[in-house]
């Protein structure tokens, strides 16, 4: 799954990775948590230019009758995206990229939770492959939420969890984003799992654990002291040519 990640990268740098001729100011962000509205780019119609949108983040169905429900569909599975009444529709008509350039996840150590951070081993920002919807709430007004597609883990998130977000490839965005475009037998193909040789992995502060905590503490490497034979261990530091632990 993914539940928790950052957007670090502001400016300039992001209207370069997702071509876009104006990216709003914004603080850096360590600890990206689901309700939040998060940064995404779409094409909101046939004949607009990518935009950069902020989405709430849990998608929340048209036909939804309470806003609770986003909490519960902050991921969507790419094996069943298609046909889940929740997101088939967006599926084939609102896709959107979901701005990052980290993400974290957590190991369950001697009844603790310790958080990891992943990235791409070149530090630079990327996008998650997601779904956007309009609600009306009761009061008629209009909240545009959004949902990352996950997929099964690559061998560098795989010791850690069975799931991981799919990141797509820079070549992938237009085909992602195209209004036209609507056949599973097209998109299916793009919600794989990222090349492992291109990421990176170290363990974080707890810092991270605390939604309200959002500081470059939060993606400071730390070291683990626990008894382990885990290749996220104390003995091992990160290896920066391949991207995971090596023993020193």
């Amino acid at each position: 799954m993914c539940g928790r990640f950052t957007l670090t990268t502001i400016g300039v740098s992001l209207g370069r990775a997702f071509n876009l001729d104006d990216v709003p100011t914004q603080e850096a962000r360590y600890n990206i948590a689901p309700t939040q509205l998060v940064a995404t780019v779409l094409n909101p119609s046939n004949d607009s230019e990518r935009q950069w949108q902020l989405l709430r983040w849990g998608l929340i169905p048209s036909w939804a009758k309470d806003i609770k429900i986003g909490a519960k569909l902050i991921n969507a599975r790419a094996e069943t995206v298609a046909e889940k009444p929740a997101f088939r529709s967006a599926f084939r008509r609102r896709r959107c990229l979901v701005v990052a350039d980290g993400f974290y996840e957590w190991r369950l150590q001697n009844g603790k939770k310790q958080p990891l951070y992943f990235q791409r081993k070149d530090k630079r920002p990327f996008a998650f492959a997601g779904l956007w919807e309009r609600w009306k709430n009761p009061a008629g007004e209009i909240i545009a939420s959004c949902t990352i597609i996950t997929t099964v883990a690559n061998d560098i998130i795989s010791p850690i969890h069975d799931r991981m977000p799919v990141i797509l490839e820079p070549r992938d965005y237009d085909l992602w984003l195209h209004h036209q475009v609507s056949q599973r037998e097209l998109l299916q193909p793009l919600l794989i799992p990222y090349d492992a040789e291109k990421m990176s992995v170290y363990p974080v502060s707890t810092t991270v654990n605390n939604v309200r905590n959002n500081s470059p503490e939060c993606i400071i490497p730390v070291e683990i002291d626990h008894k382990s034979n885990s290749p996220y261990h104390s003995t091992y530091i990160l290896n920066h040519h391949d991207g995971f632990y090596s023993k020193f």
